[in-house]
């Protein structure tokens, strides 16, 4: 290394832990509950899983002042947001503009999981055959997968129907119409074209895919990017961003990115007590997740494919919770003893909870266990 570049390299900020702790907790607006609508949220924050079809709107609530129910039934039903596989294969919620041009940038990566998933099941079918095939299929009509791998399986009687089903639906963009995402809504997933319903989807622009993900979630490394989109090849797109990027180094010395002009709050803001929904965005957006939680209560929150609901404390996963809506009781799991006013403050969020999901089943009770 140069003389110079031995410079440059001293004078990059390190931020520490908390640092990124309060950067994340404000743009995805868990610092103070937002007042914009739905859509705008979903945008700002960078989508929501939705593999449950409740954990949006329980994500929703933790970030919006004033949020019900149907504020995002009525968006779902609208088509202003849309339910479809996307990041890291999985279903999630965007806005219809979003989608336009994400999708087209994911395709990579679906091809990928449709090769490492269903590669030997589908031995021997013509993929882009079976794609035309999904979509004359599916062109005016909404069927199920398990309907749609019927149709596939007619032309295809030796293959795996529910092989071809997943397969059309990772190569073609689909998507699920309400009433799928929305509100206690379980079943049959039903699928339809997205351009029948979007239009024209756009050209793949990951340097897009880049900046939409540090206004969400940075400052944070590549390797961070592609744990939340599962996207490869982004540290190329990265470098050749790098007029455009701001460079940070985090307390591991590992290379942080982020825009320029992004808010990082001061470390010592305060973070309220936060209930978090199962696969919470927060817990997604990371391949190093130091900076919400310890290796140590990842892998009590990250139980296989599951991600359990979470309590924040100052910014930090702090235990876990349980909605049992026919009872009114949410249940809470500290990881450790929590200080009487941060049990207040926990008592105070479930409720709030309650309020939402259970309107009608009072009184409420709220029983914190021991740590």
């Amino acid at each position: 290394m140069d003389a110079r570049r031995q410079d440059a390299s001293a004078r990059t900020e390190v931020l520490g832990r908390r640092a990124l702790n309060r950067s994340t907790l404000h743009r995805q607006q868990l610092l103070r509950r937002g007042t914009d609508g739905v859509v705008e949220t979903v945008e700002r924050i960078g989508g929501l899983n939705a593999q449950q079809p409740n954990d949006p709107y329980l994500a929703l609530h933790s970030r919006l002042a004033g949020f019900e129910l149907g504020d995002l039934t009525r968006a779902v039903e609208d088509g202003r947001l849309v339910r479809s596989c996307l990041l890291r294969a999985t279903q999630h919620l965007t806005s219809s503009g979003d989608f336009r041009w994400l999708r087209s940038v994911l395709d990579p990566m679906l091809a990928r999981v449709q090769r490492n998933t269903f590669g030997r099941r589908t031995a021997g079918v013509d993929l882009a055959e079976l794609v035309a095939d999904a979509r004359a299929i599916l062109a005016g009509r909404t069927l199920t997968r398990a309907e749609l791998g019927r149709r596939l399986a007619e032309r295809r009687p030796d293959a795996d129907r529910t092989a071809l089903a997943w397969s059309a639906q990772y190569l073609l963009p689909l998507l699920h119409p309400a009433p799928s995402g929305t509100w206690d809504t379980r079943g049959a997933t039903p699928l339809v074209l997205a351009q029948e319903h979007l239009g024209p989807l756009e050209r793949p622009d990951p340097r897009r895919l880049v900046s939409r993900y540090l206004a969400a979630f940075g400052p944070a490394t590549t390797a961070d990017l592609r744990a939340w989109s599962g996207v490869s090849g982004l540290p190329q797109v990265v470098a050749g961003m790098a007029g455009e990027l701001r460079g940070f180094r985090d307390e591991s010395g590992r290379r942080l990115y982020d825009l320029p002009d992004a808010p990082r709050p001061d470390p010592d803001t305060p973070a309220p007590v936060r209930l978090l929904a199962g696969f919470d965005n927060l817990l997604l957006a990371y391949a190093d997740r130091t900076r919400i939680m310890t290796d140590e209560i990842r892998r009590r929150v990250c139980v296989g494919d599951l991600i359990m609901p979470t309590v924040l404390v100052d910014g930090v996963v702090a235990g876990t919770w349980e909605l049992d809506r026919g009872a009114g009781l949410v249940t809470v799991v500290p990881f450790a003893r929590l200080r009487p006013n941060d049990a207040d403050a926990v008592t105070a969020e479930a409720h709030r909870v309650l309020r939402l999901a259970a309107p009608d089943t009072t009184p409420y009770e709220v029983r914190i266990g021991p740590a």
